[in-house]
Formats: structure tokens, sequence, C-alpha cells
């Protein structure tokens, strides 16, 4: 899944933030960036450019999470709702029971919980902003 790259919209002016400066980490962000980028019920979209703190379990510090997506759309009825996506492996939503407690099961925990903590912080700030938090797998994307 590691792919990067610079994204063109053929749509710059729904992009909030510098639309010559949109870096994908994966094949899926890639796709979902050209989604929104096409998507005619898309008001505007950002990747990455807001911070919402969370405190880290591994740590006990405040550290600062960047959401993949932030996405406002218009519904059908002609309401709008603002969405923040999150793009993740199916396997890093879940936690697996292993047969021993490898070095990598134990990095696995370690960042499973790093991800609990960032997806309860986005969904108290959406709470707070009347916002939806979504995390989108590969199952979302038909792969």
């Amino acid at each position: 899944m590691t792919y990067r790259g610079k994204f063109v919209p053929k749509h710059p002016q729904k992009y909030r933030g510098n639309p010559h400066q949109i870096i994908y980490r994966s094949s899926w962000e890639q796709q979902v960036m050209r989604q929104l980028d096409l998507h005619p019920q898309v008001e505007w979209w950002a990747s990455e450019e807001l911070p919402i703190k969370y405190v880290s379990p591994v740590d006990h510090c405040v550290h600062r999470y960047f959401p993949d997506f932030i996405v406002k759309v218009k519904k059908q009825d002609g309401s709008n709702v603002t969405y923040i996506l999150e793009v993740k492996p199916l396997a890093q939503t879940t936690l697996r029971t292993p047969k021993r407690q490898t070095q990598k099961f134990l990095q696995e925990v370690k960042t499973y919980a790093v991800n609990q903590a960032k997806w309860q912080a986005a969904e108290e700030f959406c709470k707070d902003h009347g916002w939806e938090f979504k995390i989108i797998t590969e199952n979302d994307l038909g792969l």
C-alpha cells in the first residue's frame, strides 16, 4: 500500500489550502482525493489541514493529529454536512488476537491504542462542531 506522490486536482477551487501541495501517502488516499475532487456534491475538501490535540496512551503526552481529510458535502435535501475522514487498512482498525506475543504484535498494540486515542479526539471534535467522523477502509473503496 505504500505509494506516495503529489495530487493535482482538476477542480483546484474546491481545495482548501494550497492546491499545488496536496500530498498523498497511499494509493487509497489518492483514490479518495480523486473522488473528492470530482464528486459534484463535494463543496470543498482539504487534506491534513486540521490539527486535533489528543493524549497518547503510550507516553501520556499531548500530540497533534492531522486527519487525512475534511470534506463539506451538499446533501440531496440542500443541507450541508462536514466530515473528517481517516483512511486506514481494515487490519489497523481492529486488534487481532495473536497466538503469541511477538515484538511485532506489541507494536501493533501501541499503534492501535494511539489510533484509538486520535479517533476519540476526532469524534469529540466533530461532536463539538456538528460534524461527522468516518474511517474509510479498503472495504469502503471497493478493494
